[in-house]
């Protein structure tokens, strides 16, 4: 199988065969990429600035929301020079032409979970300095890129940048909202985690040194790499909520709120040092406790919110 993408185009190789799999080739040009749009004058605005690569995985099923997300997306083409990449199933049809409409780099799902997805979408990288994620049914906030941007070029070391979170309902309605500024930084290793992916941006040179994202875990791959990511460099934060995240039954780590917990402290875990780790229960369980609690009233403020307000028909 020839398999070539725009990192591979841009440098002239194409690759043959299937590519290896450990942590150090996590990024291995293995991805099928089908379109690269050529850039629009709105893209220019902004090209005086460092360019984000935003990788958006979705599964096409989600049409309604998936087009409030790209519509976020474009938005912030204004301030910040980007190049969006949708990862997808060759069958989500709709999905792929609806992206195409918005200049997205088509690549197809690899079918091996949502990180070996992510990891397809870092290969259409050319010359980005920066990565952003982005669900198919999270908005990016107004100025929220050009944001999170900034707080990187105002300090060379610093590796990853994030914000609040605003947290909305099917309906688009605040529920709840997360800033907490640099207080996540230091509950990383032990506590929850409380930097909201789509409210994150990495430098990109960083995240391939570690090697992109761990493709064995469904849930705390974010995690897994912020915990990496410390050895690199230093992590700058604002409390002004650049992203919203859907809390609704679907949302992976929503309806799964268990698997979730189990994967994200075997991960900090294995980031501690050995003669730690037989002690993390002492912090474990609280941590579940208070982050399940956490979630359940998100949930029972969502469903009061939509009691009292229902979304129009």
């Amino acid at each position: 199988m020839e398999c070539e993408t725009a990192a591979t185009r841009a440098r002239g190789i194409v690759i043959h065969g299937p590519a290896p799999r450990p942590r150090d080739a996590r990024l291995a040009p293995r991805c099928a990429t089908h379109r690269l749009p050529t850039r629009s004058p709105e893209r220019t605005l902004s090209r005086s600035k460092p360019s984000v690569l935003v990788v958006l995985p979705t599964l096409g099923d989600r049409l309604e929301f998936l087009a409030q997300t790209l519509a976020s997306v474009q938005a912030q083409r204004s301030t910040v020079d980007l190049t969006l990449v949708v990862v997808s199933p060759p069958r989500a049809t709709q999905a792929r032409e609806l992206a195409s409409s918005y200049g997205a780099v088509l690549v197809d799902d690899p079918k091996q979970g949502i990180s070996a997805a992510i990891n397809c979408g870092l290969r259409a990288r050319t010359d980005e300095r920066y990565y952003a994620w982005i669900g198919d049914d999270d908005l990016f906030l107004d100025g929220g890129l050009e944001l999170l941007r900034d707080l990187l070029e105002s300090d060379e070391r610093a590796v990853v940048a994030y914000g609040g979170c605003d947290y909305i309902d099917s309906a688009g309605r605040t529920v709840w909202t997360s800033a907490v500024g640099k207080l996540a930084r230091f509950l990383l290793p032990w506590g929850p985690d409380l930097i909201p992916n789509p409210s994150a941006m990495i430098r990109f040179d960083a995240l391939e040194a570690i090697g992109g994202f761990d493709e064995s875990l469904r849930f705390a791959m974010d995690l897994d790499a912020f915990l990496s990511l410390r050895k690199h460099g230093r992590f700058v934060a604002t409390r002004v909520p650049v992203s919203a995240f859907r809390w609704h039954p679907e949302s992976l780590t929503v309806s799964d709120r268990s698997g979730s917990s189990s994967e994200s402290e075997a991960v900090k875990r294995r980031h501690l040092p050995r003669w730690v780790r037989p002690l993390s229960p002492l912090w474990d369980v609280p941590v579940r406790f208070a982050s399940r609690r956490a979630a359940n009233n998100v949930t029972a403020t969502a469903k009061a919110l939509a009691h009292k307000n229902p979304p129009e028909a």
